[in-house]
């Protein structure tokens, strides 16, 4: 085992090399959680906004990070996701089920991922973000949102990969066609 040294570190982020590897590490958070909400309604829960990495708008699962603020220090798995669901989409729920976790890109970044679904949904404002976050909120419908998803990367907007591991769920769960 090589010993890890930071080529450079920013406010968010630290460039790391250990040997021949180079590798980035979040500085301010101990992972990110991506949520899979359904309402009542079954419409899956999601968002758009422009991310200036991609240089274009993106369509993701509402997610954050977990203690990214000093204020958020050491809150659990749990409280970042209904934190996090609440500040992008205005909908507030009761229940937090963990999915799975895992790496984010495991070549590129230490970063640890959780999935999780938050149950018993209730709407208590129109989310957006916070801090000059410009996030839209969009509500699907789960028997439209193959069609949805085409039209909107037929429209240039990228869709993130993980939407799709979390459809996984929710067929599993049996919400795709039963409802609930």
């Amino acid at each position: 085992m090589n010993e890890t040294e930071t080529l450079h570190e920013g406010r968010f982020l630290a460039l790391q090399r250990d040997g021949r590897w180079e590798y980035v590490a979040r500085t301010n958070s101990s992972g990110a959680v991506f949520i899979l909400a359904v309402t009542a309604a079954r419409e899956l829960l999601l968002v758009e906004q422009y991310r200036v990495p991609l240089r274009g708008r993106t369509i993701e699962l509402p997610a954050g990070m977990m203690g990214d603020e000093a204020r958020f220090s050491g809150e659990s798995l749990a409280d970042a996701a209904l934190r996090e669901l609440e500040e992008e989409t205005g909908y507030r729920g009761s229940r937090v089920e963990s999915l799975t976790s895992g790496p984010v890109a495991a070549g590129l970044t230490s970063e640890m991922l959780h999935l999780v679904r938050v149950h018993d949904l209730q709407r208590v404002h129109d989310g957006g973000g916070v801090d000059g976050e410009d996030i839209v909120v969009h509500r699907v419908l789960l028997d439209d949102i193959d069609g949805w998803l085409v039209a909107r990367a037929n429209e240039a907007c990228l869709i993130e990969p993980r939407i799709y591991a979390a459809l996984y769920f929710v067929t599993r769960a049996g919400l795709a066609g039963a409802g609930g």
